[in-house]
């Protein structure tokens, strides 16, 4: 079974390997959308693949690290497009969430990646 939740957090970047003129590589903001998916048989005495209130905690401290920030000043994100973004959380979100499966990040409502690890 597969359970997935949501997270929201404003940020600003940008591009540094861009073309020249390419409009992303000028200072802009996002309000970014992460899912994250995590994969497991249901337990049988809870009734469910893992609390999702589990999900969130492990999550905070990302969120925390990345809400409100430029992150092209946060180590590992000096080129912070949505692939590089999708995989710094995993690498962050894995090792307390094992039965993660995929992480979405979204920049805009129509645009994004996910990444399913290495």
């Amino acid at each position: 079974m597969e359970i997935f939740r949501e997270f929201g957090f404003e940020a600003a970047h940008r591009l540094p390997h861009v073309p020249d003129g390419h409009k992303c590589a000028r200072l802009h903001g996002h309000s970014y959308r992460v899912t994250v998916h995590l994969e497991a048989p249901v337990d049988p005495i809870a009734g469910w693949v893992m609390d999702f209130g589990d999900v969130k905690a492990a999550f905070k401290p990302i969120e925390a690290a990345l809400d409100h920030y430029y992150l092209n000043e946060i180590d590992g994100l000096d080129n912070p497009t949505s692939e590089n973004l999708a995989r710094w959380i995993w690498d962050r979100l894995q090792p307390a969430l094992t039965p993660l499966t995929a992480v979405t990040v979204r920049e805009t409502c129509t645009s994004g990646c996910t990444y399913r690890g290495h």
